[in-house]
């Protein structure tokens, strides 16, 4: 298994790790990573792997192993091989991360301004959208994003904590997904909050307090169905 190190400290950008198996592809798994695994519409970190002699690999992107259990740092063509019990300090490419963790936490917002069952999403490094089911109705651009940007200038603390698979299922209003349910069978379940905002399963990474992410714009709301809205988002700066 490889230790989620990302879920416990979000902003940890370097860590060291042993190689665990090299899978037949390349892929690389550690016992330990500060890497997110692409998922929840969350793309997977970049970085490098720098091995104790010097030598650097670059990432090019990471995923789950086939549990999800596991987490695979997928090299660029032509680096430097690696065998398993092999030392390495896992470099996260930062600003990409730190701006998808912006954003992440901005959509979770945005549920709490559109407090309607969301269909999908996606997260960028400076923009994201989710997609709501909505009755047909029309909706102010400029109010939405008016309300959103009240609700990041109070600067509320994010924070996580875990519950039980059945705690979950005695709270499904919980659930804001349509389309992807949290996990379960592990026995526990990561909740993000918001605090006094929002409260989530959610297992990806986000900013500290609400304040960092900045100034959010509403760039578009598309029609994409008969009661399926895409709010998109993007970063200010």
């Amino acid at each position: 298994m490889t230790e989620f190190l990302f879920r416990d400290d979000a902003t940890l950008r370097e860590a060291t790790a042993t190689v665990v198996t090299v899978e037949p592809d390349g892929g690389i798994v550690l016992d330990r990573t500060p890497f997110y695994p692409q998922g929840g519409g969350q793309p997977g970190d970049t970085g490098t792997l720098v091995i104790d002699d010097g030598r650097r690999i670059p990432i090019a992107t990471t995923r789950y192993g086939a549990d999800k259990s596991t987490i695979v740092h997928v090299p660029a063509p032509d680096g430097p091989a690696l065998q398993p019990g092999d030392r390495v300090t896992a470099i996260l490419d930062w600003e990409p991360r730190w701006n998808r963790m912006r954003v992440h936490t901005a959509l979770h917002l945005l549920t709490a301004v559109l407090p309607y069952p969301v269909t999908g999403g996606a997260i960028g490094e400076g923009d994201g959208r989710l997609d709501f089911d909505i009755p047909d109705a029309g909706f102010d651009k400029a109010e939405i994003e008016a309300k959103l940007n009240a609700l990041i200038a109070t600067d509320a603390e994010v924070r996580t904590r875990w519950i039980t698979d059945e705690e979950l299922l005695a709270n499904p209003g919980l659930v804001k997904t349509m389309s992807v349910k949290p996990p379960m069978g592990t026995g526990r379940i990561r909740l993000v909050e918001i605090v006094g905002l929002d409260l989530q399963p959610c297992g990806g990474t986000h900013v500290a307090r609400t304040g960092e992410i900045g100034t959010a714009v509403i760039t578009a709301i598309e029609k994409k169905g008969k009661q399926n809205r895409r709010v998109r988002v993007r970063l200010a700066d």
